[in-house]
């Protein structure tokens, strides 16, 4: 089939490719909070999006929109007050934090950091960060300090630039989840002396048995989970057009359920939520829902907007594919 029939088809809404693994989705859907009455603000969810530069002001917007469409209850965008000014603009339902200043020191910007990381249950660093020292060294704050307040850590684009070159900073940390695309995942490979020319499969539990702690969500046309244990793969068929800013809503929705996997424990320890799950495999089917809601979300956009499509349109389908993924009876029939 050409690339155009293939896409006519797609719009059409014709038979969906790839396979969902029910009970996978079974054990994301586990991890998700119910909705009740008896909750308030903030407990669904408090994700830190940590990004925003000079030039990049379109990433942390997706990352945040599309954590708080999918379900968390607050996104606080974390970024240089160039960007926040901008980003602002975007939507009144951002709470944009212009924490990282230049002209600040580096003390003062860690204290700030520290005091709203507290009230996050997991952070997402990297989208549109930039890659100057300033913004990197940043990156680099909010690693260690997610380390040292045991948060979940979704580490993404940019923040996958700072691992390359100091992968001992995320070395032995299992509360993290790494989403390096093909050139990404090239660049950890090497920094961390990991073959990724022989069976796909083996490269990426090779990366995350390397690293010692984090799972690794490698983006592809087979999206690869895994732990360094097993690979959870996702071939669910997605949309057709790569338009940039597609990788910064599965940060979100990802980042989502990662603050989910806190939510999970808390509410495990207190008693009022059944222990399912192990919790080294929460991270694992946190990145397994995330990955097929993105490419829901890819393929749904696609059938609506074809070779047009932008990330932008991705967002309003975020909560459709959260039903027909989580809240169907049959998910696979729903697509």
């Amino acid at each position: 089939m050409t690339t155009s029939v293939a896409a006519s088809a797609a719009a059409k809404g014709a038979a969906v490719g790839g396979t969902l693994n029910r009970s996978l989705l079974a054990s994301a859907k586990a991890i998700i909070p119910p909705l009740s009455a008896d909750r308030h603000k903030g407990q669904a969810g408090r994700i830190g999006i940590v990004g925003g530069s000079k030039d990049y002001t379109g990433a942390p917007f997706f990352a945040s929109m599309s954590s708080m469409r999918f379900g968390a209850d607050m996104a606080y965008t974390v970024c240089t007050p160039e960007a926040g000014n901008v980003i602002k603009t975007y939507s009144p339902d951002l709470i944009v934090n212009r924490i990282l200043d230049p002209q600040r020191t580096m003390d003062d910007v860690r204290d700030e950091l520290a005091e709203l990381m507290q009230r996050l249950h997991a952070v997402v660093v990297g989208p549109g960060m930039g890659r100057d020292d300033f913004m990197q060294g940043c990156a680099e704050m909010v690693v260690k300090l997610a380390r040292e307040q045991e948060k979940y850590l979704v580490i993404d684009a940019d923040g996958l630039w700072l691992l390359q070159n100091k992968p001992d900073l995320i070395r032995g940390y299992r509360r993290a989840i790494l989403t390096p695309n093909v050139a990404e995942f090239a660049r950890l490979c090497k920094a961390c002396q990991v073959d990724n020319k022989t069976n796909p499969d083996d490269a990426a539990k090779r990366l995350a048995i390397a690293l010692d702690g984090p799972t690794i969500l490698e983006k592809g046309k087979v999206d690869r989970i895994t732990d360094g244990k097993e690979v959870l793969n996702v071939d669910l068929e997605g949309g057709l057009k790569r338009s940039g800013g597609q990788g910064d809503i599965l940060a979100g929705c990802l980042g989502t359920f990662a603050g989910w996997c806190k939510v999970y424990e808390e509410e495990v320890e207190a008693g009022t939520r059944r222990d399912d799950i192990p919790r080294d495999k929460l991270l694992l089917f946190a990145g397994y829902g995330a990955a097929v809601t993105a490419r829901t979300c890819s393929r749904l956009a696609f059938r609506e907007k074809g070779r047009a499509l932008l990330a932008d349109d991705l967002l309003p389908v975020v909560g459709k594919a959260y039903q027909q993924l989580f809240e169907s009876d049959d998910p696979q029939a729903s697509l």
